[in-house]
């Protein structure tokens, strides 16, 4: 995504409203004129505890993020929400407990009203059924090749990566390269049977797959000799790069299903 897209969407009402809670404790401590009226005082700085939190927050969100394999500047925004709006919270309720119970009430308040926008654009993904609805689909047409993504609705890492593989979708799909999506959230079975943890500590969320001949042949993120997790970010070029799907593109375009064939495998 492009910086320009970046600054288009932060004008929309979820990034607007989640930057000012984001920063609300520090402009109200900030600025005299808030700052006199709401804490009743009149130096305007923070304390030691205050110092204390914000630079832990700082610490917290630099290292989240990166782990999240957030790469542009939405993506760090949405990642790092949880743990500034978190932080604010614990700034308000620490001024005056009347406060954090506001804070606390219009946190919740947005977050049940605008929800973060969901990627508009054009995609080419096939939603599978759990295990048994990805095992028919690869063995309805074993030359088909598929990249299929494990995801969970819930986690930040997951909900980054989406708008991401849609693209790639786009982009790549053919009618005999295709692109599934798998939420094992919804069906842990999938989960199990592919050997993507689901546990809301998970660090393999998302999972990519790809598959040729109906046989797994390449996945990120791995796990290497020692049966430790490979960190993989998830970025455009990235995926790209780890799939050689370009390459993929290429000899699929090259060698499509005939039209006999394709009236076969719809009688079937």
């Amino acid at each position: 995504m492009s910086f320009k897209k970046d600054l288009r969407l932060l004008v929309k009402p979820y990034y607007l409203i989640n930057i000012l809670l984001s920063v609300s404790y520090i402009i109200a401590k900030r600025l005299p004129v808030i700052c006199n009226y709401i804490f009743a005082q009149d130096g305007c700085e923070f304390d030691g505890r205050e110092t204390q939190i914000l630079f832990f927050l700082i610490t917290v969100v630099m290292i989240r993020t990166r782990k999240t394999g957030s790469v542009t500047m939405i993506n760090y925004l949405t990642s790092s929400f949880m743990y500034t709006k978190g932080a604010n919270l614990i700034l308000w309720f620490y001024a005056d407990v009347r406060m954090g119970i506001l804070y606390a009430f219009i946190f919740i308040l947005f977050a049940l009203v605008l929800p973060e926008p969901m990627y508009q654009g054009p995609e080419n993904v096939i939603y599978l059924r759990g295990a048994n609805g990805l095992q028919e689909e690869l063995q309805r047409d074993t030359r088909m090749v598929w990249l299929v993504a494990f995801y969970t609705a819930w986690n930040p890492a997951c909900v980054t990566f989406a708008p991401i593989f849609s693209e790639l979708s786009a982009e790549y799909a053919l009618e005999n390269f295709k692109f599934g999506k798998v939420d094992v959230g919804r069906h842990p079975d999938a989960a199990a049977k592919y050997h993507v943890s689901d546990a809301s500590t998970s660090k393999q969320l998302p999972t990519l797959i790809l598959f040729k001949d109906g046989k797994e042949v390449e996945r990120r993120p791995y796990a290497d000799h020692k049966g430790k997790l490979v960190k993989f970010l998830f970025s455009l070029d990235n995926v790209k790069a780890a799939f050689d799907l370009n390459n993929i593109y290429s000899d699929c375009k090259k060698n499509p299903i005939k039209r006999k064939e394709k009236k076969l495998l719809k009688a079937e």
